[in-house]
């Protein structure tokens, strides 16, 4: 199978792919996501096989309007849900609920009675959901367990071969995945940290619990990211949580017969012996979200056998950097 590459107002082609039932991967303010029509289970099953990833493990249903969810999620549920969607959508917050019987297959929600709805903000994929005329899924357009795509081309680079097309917008601006929050629960509970945290969410509902639930190795996961090894690249990465710790873990690493990357921002860069490969992670955690998955690629173009990446405050919105980078690191943290 030949990939192609739409241009963002190439909307009619790509949903001319998915009426088929073929996949397509799809833009988002977060990430680039996989898409496929999630009304047809054999299509979704597609989905499964192309990234290598465990059937398990629940997909987010893309949607382009708030009214399309209520077609399938339980309609007790919508006095809440209103409040967020109204607050937040489109935009990086996905919405569990429990779903009417039987109008989602299991191949979606993963063999549960609850549903992951998300509605984007990015025009073209917007304008692709509508013009299909139905809810898409999107998982991260990426090898399973990989870094997430932020570009068109990390898309082409896992996927060329097993998906039809690919609708090229650009870098993404976020670039960490939505948030996850979980309203089937007697407390709204948030299962992923993103961009818009727990202040965000109470400042619209009364109460959010923010501690992530841990998920056991029986346990199916509500939501994407919460069982399975995420964001890792080829390379072992290394936190560095104290920025004054990196001249000696330079020095060390540098000592080991390997070659080693530095993903850190501009500040510390600037001091980074200039025989290291580096990438940069920009001046602060919001950029630093949004280099991460790119920066993690690009050093393993670069064959890099280890990477110093710098860890930031798990509070507030740097607890979807942290949350990423420790699980693309296997929690490995440098030790003085």
């Amino acid at each position: 199978m030949e990939t192609e590459i739409l241009e963002n107002t190439q909307i009619q082609e790509a949903a001319d792919f998915l009426a088929k039932g073929q996949l397509v991967a799809f833009p988002t303010e977060t990430v680039y996501g996989l898409g496929a029509d999630a009304t047809r289970p054999d299509v979704v099953k597609d989905v499964y096989a192309a990234k290598g990833r465990p059937s398990d493990n629940p997909l987010i249903v893309h949607v382009a309007s708030p009214e399309m969810v209520w077609e399938y999620a339980d309609n007790s549920y919508k006095p809440l849900a209103q409040k967020l969607m109204k607050a937040f959508w489109p935009g990086p917050l996905t919405i569990i609920m429990p779903i009417q019987p039987g109008k989602l297959s299991k191949a979606v929600t993963g063999g549960l009675t609850t549903a992951a709805f998300r509605m984007p903000n990015n025009l073209a994929t917007l304008n692709l959901i509508k013009t299909f005329g139905k809810p898409i899924v999107g998982p991260s357009a990426n090898t399973s367990g990989k870094p997430s795509p932020t570009l068109a081309k990390h898309v082409y680079h896992d996927l060329h071969g097993k998906i039809a097309a690919i609708l090229d917008d650009g870098p993404t601006k976020l670039g960490v995945e939505s948030t996850v929050i979980d309203l089937s629960v007697d407390i709204p509970t948030i299962l992923r940290p993103g961009m818009i945290d727990s202040d965000d969410l109470l400042k619209v509902i009364d109460n959010v619990n923010s501690d992530h639930h841990k998920v056991t190795a029986t346990e199916v996961p509500k939501a994407p990211g919460m069982k399975y090894k995420h964001y890792a690249p080829s390379a072992q990465v290394i936190i560095v949580d104290d920025v004054n710790d990196f001249p000696k873990a330079i020095a060390e690493y540098s000592q080991k017969d390997a070659s080693l990357g530095v993903l850190a921002t501009d500040a510390i860069l600037k001091e980074v012996p200039k025989n290291i490969t580096t990438y940069s992670l920009g001046d602060d955690v919001y950029s630093a979200s949004k280099e991460l998955f790119a920066g993690l690629r690009q050093l393993d173009v670069d064959h890099m056998d280890y990477i110093l990446a710098q860890g930031f405050s798990d509070e507030g919105h740097g607890a979807a950097y942290s949350n990423r980078l420790n699980k693309s690191a296997g929690n490995a943290h440098y030790k003085n």
